[in-house]
């Protein structure tokens, strides 16, 4: 299996429902290193996984309308625990909206909330 992988990061702020969450229940920020990582088993005639270049340039796009938001505010999100879990497959489903047409393989999206912590959603596209 063959991958390429691209980095960048957004600041976000959110709150949680539910006990579980404690004291995150209450507004608080985040700041999510976010890693979109195209996998295939054979290259393309170019010698591809993906474009870097394209793929920065998608992931920096989906990633504008988050950055300095508080997600409790966007519609999209109205009712929902955006936990880095969620935050993960929204991300993933927006990605791959935009890569499908010239991508055909697995597509894994890492955030990291901090050197100890991070989550993760993987599927194909």
């Amino acid at each position: 299996m063959f991958s390429v992988a691209v980095k960048d990061h957004v600041m976000i702020a959110h709150s949680f429902q539910g006990e579980i969450f404690g004291p995150a229940q209450k507004l608080h920020g985040a700041t999510y290193i976010v890693t979109a990582q195209f996998k295939i088993a054979k290259l393309d005639e170019d010698g591809l996984v993906i474009d870097i270049g394209k793929a920065i340039a998608i992931l920096q796009e989906i990633l504008a309308p988050l950055n300095y938001q508080n997600l409790d505010d966007l519609v999209e999100f109205k009712g929902i625990n955006t936990t880095t879990e969620y935050m993960a497959y929204y991300i993933h489903q927006q990605i791959s909206k935009k890569v499908s047409p010239f991508f055909q393989g697995i597509l894994n999206i890492i955030l990291e909330e901090s050197h100890i912590a991070w989550g993760s959603y993987e599927a194909e596209v």
